[in-house]
């Protein structure tokens, strides 16, 4: 078990290399389904192994530094999806490479309620993933399963802060409890002295991480297409849990529905959302006084 940190360091390379160094810890339910199916290996496939990690962005995290790290002089193409970094270790080697892993629960034991910050984020991640995958074959993307583990990675570096730096994830999360309309970006830099965006962009580089989805993590190029799905499937996740009636969250449905090219009803229809009266309402309510004033809705804080 790593101890955690309870002030900030100095600057951006300081946490880059921090987090570059410790080990990563990934969920128990990760390690007990892992050993389940170590059990049995020989009739394990690459595709329902691959389904246990992309439940857990640490785990994913492991397991694509593992292949960068081992990479071989002779590969030239970039692993960029679990099931291909699976197909490239193999089943028998992943089984022996990945035993005795740390484990979240154990890291933030004297931190509990930082563990159900790191698990709320983690389930964030998750529903992210899943939405970004949906609308990436609803767009015929050339890889859907590169855009799933791109925004399951999106919010990394939230989820390491959550298990290395609990007391100061702790804080960010307090003041953005007393004041919503403040941009989380600016809390975070204000409580960690650094961008989580660049601390991303730093671990992925220190990881060698593929180019590519060192560019879908990348917000500034929101323009593209590939981006822009993944950053929204972010962005409706984080809205959406602080309830169906945040603020931001008709910029997010005004985004998906032009990636997409459907109408506002079928996305609530396909979030599930149909028999919310109060959700169709809100947006049509927002929509229709931005048309009739003149003007665009405010942007909401991210």
């Amino acid at each position: 078990m790593t101890t955690t940190l309870d002030q900030t360091l100095p600057d951006l390379d300081s946490w880059v290399r921090y987090f570059s160094e410790a080990p990563i810890p990934v969920l128990r339910h990760t390690v007990h389904e892992l050993d389940r199916m170590r059990e049995d290996a020989d009739r394990v496939n690459g595709r329902a192994l691959a389904g246990v990690i992309l439940r857990d962005p640490l785990m994913t995290l492991k397991v694509l530094a593992y292949i960068e790290s081992n990479r071989r002089k002779r590969q030239t193409t970039d692993i960029t999806t679990i099931e291909r970094a699976l197909m490239m270790i193999g089943i028998d080697p992943f089984f022996r490479d990945f035993q005795n892993l740390p484990l979240v629960e154990d890291q933030l034991r004297e931190h509990p309620r930082a563990l159900v910050g790191m698990l709320k984020v983690t389930a964030r991640a998750r529903k992210a993933a899943n939405w970004a995958r949906e609308w990436a074959m609803m767009r015929h993307d050339m890889d859907v399963d590169e855009i799933t583990v791109a925004t399951l990675l999106y919010d990394l570096a939230e989820i390491l802060m959550w298990c290395f730096a609990p007391k100061l994830a702790l804080q960010v999360r307090q003041v953005q409890t007393e004041d919503r309309h403040r941009r989380s970006a600016d809390v975070q830099a204000e409580i960690y002295g650094i961008h989580l965006y660049e601390l991303k962009s730093g671990l992925t580089q220190a990881w060698h991480l593929p180019p590519l989805l060192n560019m879908l993590l990348d917000h500034e190029k929101a323009d593209h297409p590939r981006v822009r799905n993944v950053q929204l499937a972010v962005d409706l996740a984080r809205h959406s849990a602080n309830g169906w009636d945040d603020a931001a969250l008709p910029d997010d449905f005004r985004g998906i529905t032009d990636l997409l090219r459907i109408a506002p009803e079928a996305l609530f229809n396909k979030l599930g959302l149909e028999s919310e009266p109060s959700v169709v309402a809100f947006y049509a309510q927002t929509r229709d006084g931005a048309t009739h004033a003149g003007n665009a809705v405010p942007p909401a804080p991210t």
